[in-house]
């Protein structure tokens, strides 16, 4: 059988059994691990806090929780996660294999797993990008008062719609590993929150809509509190977005609003252009913007070097649900293989790192992350308190 990178490269070879004869460099034989022993030499620290003190591969298909699968069914049938097969237990085993053997594992997250709890990512063959969608950068919102209007009034309608997701299957995975000490460190590129709901503290690279600052004073405020601004300033907004929920889609009542199929918020411009009221800074009267980089805008820097140091001071990085386009994530990954940590990527389609990374596993993170909870040493409960 062979051991399969990105469906084409191979890795090693196994044998008849559980042993790995010829095996990538991540399970080097340093650590004693694939002789001709039983595979119970996997086990390294099985603390007492995990379920069980055995530490054995296990080659059976572990269902997901029905609530997960039918998440995933739903948001595969509204094209918002793209096709991928199930992943396979030979992909399961892999990846239990390359956690277990790391004592300061690095996770770094991106939309890949914010679209399976329903948020829709932007490179995704069913992303906002192949419908003719472009992001605003940060230079176009502060140079024109137009891109702002337009930005403002689409986000503060569709935030409650955003703020309804739930954190997924690989949230709530991640969450319960991190607990009992199986992840020293996590960086998300993702600006949702999520994690947080689910009980994590990642490094949020790329801010956070959940906070509004000014661009003039660097004072910052809850979104929140910047909705409940709008809405002051623009009451009829408000009607309007009720309208969207019960009322006509595209009337004038609802101010042109219609929810578009990927979750976004079509609105006609008429009505943000001539209608629409931004609130200014309480402080300085100076220009809002949610806490998050923009395309064309700087991570700031003792954000970038606190996620370079992890990088660089991890025995593997994890990454999970990213193609890693972006600069600032491909970084971090090749900062990582260069200081020595082995690489493993989840991810569905193409991405920047696979020419450098030994494992990879073309599959949803929901789909995989929830099995590795009921596998040896990483057996812990699917929610921990």
């Amino acid at each position: 059988m062979q051991l399969l990178r990105s469906g084409n490269r191979v890795l090693g070879t196994v044998a008849k059994g559980n042993y790995l004869h010829k095996a990538p460099a991540w399970l080097g034989m340093k650590h004693g691990l694939f002789n001709n022993q039983s595979t119970k030499v996997l086990s390294l620290q099985c603390s007492v806090r995990h379920v069980r003190t055995a530490c054995e591969h296990s080659n059976l298909e572990i269902p997901l929780k029905q609530q997960d699968k039918a998440s995933l069914d739903f948001l595969r049938d509204k094209k918002i996660v793209p096709h991928s097969d199930p992943p396979s237990s030979k992909d399961v085993d892999l990846l239990h294999q390359f956690i277990d053997h790391s004592r300061q594992l690095m996770v770094l997250t991106g939309a890949g797993i914010s679209t399976e709890a329903g948020i829709p990512d932007y490179r995704s063959p069913n992303g906002a990008y192949s419908t003719g969608f472009k992001p605003i950068t940060h230079q176009e919102f502060v140079r024109s008062s137009r891109s702002r209007k337009r930005y403002w009034a689409r986000s503060y309608a569709g935030w409650r719609r955003f703020t309804a997701a739930q954190p997924g299957a690989t949230h709530t995975a991640l969450a319960s590993l991190e607990k009992v000490g199986r992840i020293n460190f996590m960086v998300t590129q993702n600006v949702d929150r999520l994690h947080h709901r689910a009980g994590s503290d990642p490094l949020e690279l790329h801010g956070t809509v959940y906070t509004v600052i000014c661009l003039k004073c660097g004072f910052s405020f809850s979104r929140s509190l910047f909705q409940d601004q709008v809405k002051a300033l623009n009451p009829k907004w408000a009607l309007a977005i009720e309208s969207l929920e019960s009322g006509t889609p595209g009337s004038d009542k609802s101010f042109g609003m219609q929810q578009r199929p990927d979750g976004d918020i079509e609105i006609d411009e008429k009505f943000w252009l001539e209608d629409f009221h931004i609130p200014n800074c309480q402080h300085c009267d100076g220009l809002l913007k949610p806490d998050v980089v923009f395309f064309g805008d700087n991570i700031p820097k003792d954000r970038a070097d606190k996620a370079m140091e992890a990088a660089r001071g991890c025995d593997a990085l994890l990454v999970l649900g990213s193609s890693l386009m972006t600069m600032s994530a491909f970084r971090l990954v090749r900062a990582a293989s260069e200081a020595g940590a082995t690489v493993a990527i989840v991810n569905i389609g193409k991405t920047r790192a696979d020419d450098i990374v030994p494992l990879k596993v073309n599959a949803r993170c929901g789909e995989i992350l929830p099995r590795l909870l009921d596998m040896g040493c990483l057996a812990i409960p699917a929610t921990v308190q």
